[in-house]
């Protein structure tokens, strides 16, 4: 497989607005269907979303999927039917798996700020498993500058959640300006600029919201023109090569 580098501009991300929401879409989603963006890897859904003050996602139903909430700015408040609640704040790292179904929410109960998060979804290894829910604290770590690997399925790599695929991990870091990162190598690899702009070796300048889609690249470095925030998914399979 020849390796390749396909940068994703912020502003060609398809868009839903609502009166109470604004999510720009890095996939296919919903209404935006396009059969030559579906997915990268085994990554779905990625939504860079903001949600209105005492507003939200009301109770809807999931299954089969591993979904992985990051919250940029604000607090969001996510409630199961299977008795879960958690306030996800920066920070905090969460992930739903749906498994066999389960409804949920996702709400802004504060009454006067927005609430910016974003939200991804990767296909699990098998399906019908136990629907659960997990978060953790990382926001110290990310600190101290580096990668941190918030959620990981790989055998062996430590992270501060698990996720329902042995060939999925995702990182974050937050960078000072002209600090820098080096990339994972993998197959397939996703990176997203939530915050700031950097520089990316082999793929130039990206601004907050743009993206880039690795295949087969190898080890990119990356550096911070100003403060910065990535989120990187690593990937050693792609959708249909095992998954289910």
């Amino acid at each position: 497989m020849p390796a390749t580098v396909e940068i994703r501009r912020a502003a060609d991300r398809a868009v839903t607005a609502t009166p109470w929401l604004t999510s720009r879409h890095s996939f296919s989603f919903g209404d935006h269907y396009d059969p030559a963006n579906t997915h990268h890897g085994l990554l779905l859904v990625n939504n860079d979303d903001i949600v209105e003050p005492e507003t939200g996602f009301d109770t809807h139903p999931h299954r089969d999927m591993e979904i992985v909430t990051w919250v940029l700015r604000g607090e969001l408040t996510h409630q199961d039917s299977a008795g879960n609640r958690g306030v996800i704040y920066p920070g905090l790292a969460q992930r739903m798996s749906a498994g066999s179904g389960i409804l949920h929410s996702e709400r802004n109960d504060s009454p006067t700020e927005p609430v910016r998060f974003v939200q991804m979804w990767v296909v699990p290894d098998e399906t019908g498993v136990t629907p659960s829910y997990q978060q953790h604290e990382v926001g110290s770590e990310l600190l101290e500058g580096g990668l941190v690997t918030i959620v990981s399925g790989i055998p062996g790599r430590e992270a501060a959640i698990t996720v329902h695929n042995r060939s999925a991990a995702l990182h974050a870091t937050r960078l000072r300006p002209g600090a820098a990162v080096t990339l994972p190598s993998a197959p397939y690899l996703h990176l997203f600029v939530a915050l700031g702009r950097v520089a990316v070796d082999g793929a130039g300048d990206l601004a907050e919201g743009d993206a880039v889609r690795f295949t087969d690249a190898g080890a990119r470095r990356v550096s911070a023109h100003e403060p910065s925030e990535l989120l990187i998914w690593e990937m050693h399979a792609k959708l249909g090569a095992g998954n289910t």
